[in-house]
This record gives C-alpha cells, sequence and structure tokens, in this order.
C-alpha cells in the first residue's frame, strides 16, 4: 500500500491506495499551525478507523502548494511512517512536458491533475480546479502543459462580501432556483454559482477562441460537483482527479 497526499491551501487529500484500488480517503483543513506530532496522530488515527495498519504503508508520494507545510508533513512522514517518500515537482518525471516561461514556478497539483485528467478524459484538455484559487490548465495533444488562467475562488468571493458589505452574510454553496433572485441569500448564491458558472464557461471558450481548437473539459475540487450542471462546457466533473494524478506519477516512478 502506499499513500498519497495533496496540500492545498484550502485542504489536505489523502487516499490510501492498494496497487490502483483507493481503499480509503479524506479530506482535513489545511492548518499550518499544526505540529509534527500533531499531524502524526491524526493520520495514526485515520488509518486506525479504516482498519488500515501503519506498517503496510510502503511509500508516500506527496503534492503540494504550501511550502511551509511541506516541510512539516515530510518530518511527520519520516517520525511517524518511517519510508521513502517522492514529492512531486516539475522535475518529477510524469510524461508532461512543461511549455511555459517559469517551470518551477508551476504548482505540482496542476501538473498532477494534468496526468490524470489526460488518461481518463483525453486531449487537448483544459483542467479547471475549484479551489481557494480557480486554475484553469491547458493540455496540448501533444501532453504539453502550454499555461492556464487563475482566478479566485468561490470561498473567497464570499468571505469578501462577508467581510466587506455590513449586509451579507455568508451563505450555503448551492445555486438557487433562479438567476433572478428574490432575497439577498438567494442573490448571492445566484451571483456565486451562475455567476463562476458562467466565468468557467467565458474563460474556457476564450482559451478555444485563442487555439483555435476545442477541448475535453474536466472541473475538479471541493466545488466541481456544484458548479458542472451549469456549465455548458464541462463535460465531467471528478473530485478525485488529483489522488489519482498522483497514483499514475507513483506507478510511473516506481
Amino acid at each position: 500500500m502506499f499513500l498519497a497526499m495533496d496540500i492545498g491551501n484550502t485542504n489536505i487529500m489523502i487516499g490510501i491506495y492498494d496497487k490502483d484500488c483507493l481503499v480509503a480517503h479524506w479530506r482535513l483543513g489545511t492548518d499550518r499551525c499544526r505540529t509534527t506530532d500533531e499531524y502524526g496522530l491524526m493520520l495514526r488515527q485515520l488509518f486506525s478507523v479504516s482498519h488500515i495498519k501503519v506498517e503496510e504503508i510502503e511509500k508516500v508520494i506527496l503534492g503540494s502548494v504550501v511550502p511551509p507545510l511541506t516541510t512539516i508533513i515530510l518530518q511527520t512522514i519520516e517520525n511517524y511512517l518511517k519510508v521513502p517518500f517522492l514529492l512531486v515537482d516539475y522535475k518529477t518525471k510524469t510524461g508532461i512536458t512543461i511549455k511555459v516561461d517559469n517551470p518551477e514556478g508551476v504548482g505540482a497539483d496542476r501538473i498532477i491533475n494534468g496526468v490524470a485528467g489526460l488518461a481518463f478524459y483525453g486531449s487537448p484538455l483544459i483542467v479547471v480546479d475549484m479551489g481557494t484559487a480557480i486554475t484553469f490548465d491547458y493540455f496540448s495533444a501533444q501532453r504539453e502543459y502550454l499555461g492556464g488562467a487563475i482566478v479566485p475562488g468561490m470561498g473567497i468571493a464570499m468571505e469578501a462580501l462577508f467581510q466587506r458589505a455590513a449586509k451579507l452574510p455568508r451563505v450555503e454553496m448551492k445555486a438557487p432556483e433562479q438567476v433572478v433572485a428574490n432575497n439577498t441569500v438567494a442573490c448571492m448564491q445566484s451571483g456565486l454559482v451562475y455567476g463562476y458558472a458562467s466565468l468557467i464557461d467565458g474563460l474556457v471558450e476564450k482559451m478555444w477562441q485563442e487555439r483555435g481548437e476545442k477541448t475535453h473539459v474536466v472541473v475538479t475540487g471541493g466545488m466541481a460537483s456544484i458548479i458542472k450542471p451549469h456549465c455548458h462546457v464541462v463535460e465531467y466533473a471528478d473530485e478525485m482527479l488529483t489522488l489519482e494524478g498522483l497514483r499514475l506519477i507513483y506507478e510511473q516512478n516506481g
């Protein structure tokens, strides 16, 4: 068995694989203040609940966009799991050629998502990751990562409204029955869900126009299932895309 971890700015995704089978997975809130011991104990508790023994974990593969937490998690692996690890970065063998101005600045999650997206959904491909930021990543038919776009995520937008507008509350992320909403909460939900769906459609279509071709489009991240029904360019929603990408990279790197 091996452990796959993706450290994002909002969530940490954790999966346990037995070969190509995902036998357990969890999503934790990202907390930069937790110590190595706290993360170690959390991992042991999660394993225990799923009846997985620490000794069964043979290796760890890790992707991260939070450098301070990367160090803590690597120390946790050393102290509590005592197994080899692979930290994914722009130099890792993935089968994707990174063709941007600054390859070392590309977040590991963007390449990891591309590996799984190309394997499962074909090319050319745009991956839309609904995280703290929403990233749009363009992969050519030749498995080249050509770049993309980044916009603030839905959670950031909602928090900005709540903090900067005295009468606006936090709201549940769901689509109201109609776009022209008739109360404050529904108005905010309309703007967030239908507004971001339109943003995704618009940016993807501009990418198609610029590149002169249509692509497959997959959306991932915590908001994927909420946003997909309201986008006409999105073919697939896959909340496990990042873990599956880590699995495929693990298999490529032995």
